[in-house]
């Protein structure tokens, strides 16, 4: 396979994986824009809400990584059969994990709110909001499980339809319950979790209907849900330590009071949307490094990988010349505060600086996820979190403003790019066969 076609391949999946990817921080991210004009308040209770309810699905992340090495490993050493049996016992799974996620924040949502913010209103409006996402959660973890299945089977077409429609008909539904009805955060939260809801459900009829139908084993089987939990272990680890890193952070930009709170809240999902943009790469790298191994090919594999690294760090480039250069249009879609809006125009030039840095990080994750590689993730996230925490401290204790919040998350994301691509240029991660 020479480049150009090496770079079709990673292309037909990358391109619609873009939007897919972005499924919960883009309903998130409509959810800002639409809070932001109700007042500075909503939009910090909104910062503490999404943050706790993206850390959780976050930790969960392996129901699509997991799901989407697993299968693709299975079709590229030819085993189709178990391919099919494995998708359907993700979504089983994920089922599953949504529900205990669900219950274990219903127990957590006070002590969390009210330490991420020591404003009472803030903290009682966040309440509010994450208390009616819970409702949503299960069909998000749903969704996760469903899009690996179908990105392991290399479908990325079907979930960036799911994507867009759900995302369409949720800013339908939000304007009118928000700033029609004036139902405030709660018309938010309860429009969102409708849309995952019937996303959740498209997912299901999909997989089920394309993969499952003539599978014996439909229901859950204990041996395939204990074969996606430990793949997911060590990537459930490396997850958490990924989401404390951010939660972290979400906490030192509370301290600095309610207005850098707000600004942070904004930057941080237009962050976190472009990071789901440069996953799209990810994606492909799962998928295609998966396959490439899963079939014995080591050449194949390291070539692959070669080139999505490429693009993700030119993408990187673009999109954070495009955030530095757009700062002031994006801030003005989320908010009108004129103290908010300062300070989010100066952090999206941070975030704009740290994407080349992001593109690499996320490629060289799906590289080493495709490959198997999950223990070396987890203990390098941890390694790069110990970095953070240490950066974060001394800025603090600096009294930095909240851009000592955005130089700690670049330095964080430096340590990552060193970590990982010092894993990458040995052979360690070379494995093959159907298993990793």
């Amino acid at each position: 396979m020479n480049g150009r076609e090496l770079d079709r391949s990673i292309w037909r999946l990358a391109g619609p994986a873009f939007l897919t990817l972005t499924a919960e921080p883009l309903y998130l991210l409509v959810d800002t824009a639409v809070v932001g004009r109700i007042g500075g308040d909503a939009l910090a209770s909104l910062a503490v809400a999404s943050t706790i309810l993206l850390t959780s699905t976050g930790v969960l992340i392996f129901l699509t990584f997991g799901t989407a090495a697993t299968v693709a490993r299975l079709r590229g050493a030819g085993h189709a059969e178990q391919a099919a049996e494995q998708s359907v016992q993700g979504m089983w799974l994920g089922l599953a994990c949504g529900l205990a996620a669900a219950a274990l924040l219903a127990v957590l949502g006070v002590p969390l709110t009210s330490w991420l913010s020591p404003d009472a209103s803030v903290a009682e409006g966040a309440r509010t909001y994450l208390y009616i996402s819970l409702l949503g959660v299960p069909a998000v973890c749903v969704t996760m499980a469903g899009t690996g299945a179908l990105r392991g089977h290399v479908d990325a077409r079907t979930p960036l339809v799911v994507t867009v429609v759900a995302n369409l008909v949720n800013l339908a539904i939000e304007i009118p319950l928000v700033l029609g009805l004036g139902w405030g955060l709660a018309g938010s939260a309860a429009g969102t979790v409708l849309v995952q809801w019937g996303a959740a459900a498209t997912y299901l009829f999909v997989v089920v209907r394309r993969y499952g139908a003539g599978l014996e084993r439909r229901r859950p089987d204990r041996a395939a849900l204990g074969h996606h939990l430990r793949i997911g272990r060590d990537l459930f680890v490396r997850t958490v330590a990924l989401r404390a890193a951010f939660l972290a952070m979400t906490a030192q930009a509370g301290r600095r009071g309610a207005e850098a709170l707000s600004a942070y809240q904004v930057a941080l999902q237009w962050w976190v949307f472009l990071t789901f943009l440069l996953d799209g790469l990810e994606a492909a790298a799962q998928s295609l490094v998966g396959m490439a191994l899963g079939a014995g090919d080591e050449v194949l594999a390291r070539r692959t990988a070669s080139r999505v690294l490429a693009w993700s760090a030119a993408c990187g480039l673009v999109l954070g010349l495009a955030t530095v250069v757009a700062r002031n249009g994006i801030a003005g879609l989320f908010t009108d505060d004129p103290a908010v809006v300062a300070l989010v125009t100066t952090s999206l030039v941070w975030v704009g600086v740290a994407q080349p840095l992001n593109g690499l990080a996320s490629s060289l994750d799906g590289v080493l996820v495709g490959a198997g590689d999950q223990r070396f993730l987890a203990a390098a996230m941890v390694g790069s979190l110990s970095v953070l925490v240490l950066a974060g401290a001394t800025l603090s204790w600096a009294g930095t403003g909240l851009w000592g919040v955005w130089l700690a998350l670049i330095v964080f994301m430096a340590s990552r790019v060193v970590f990982l691509g010092a894993r990458f240029r040995t052979s360690a991660w070379h494995r093959t066969g159907a298993v990793a």
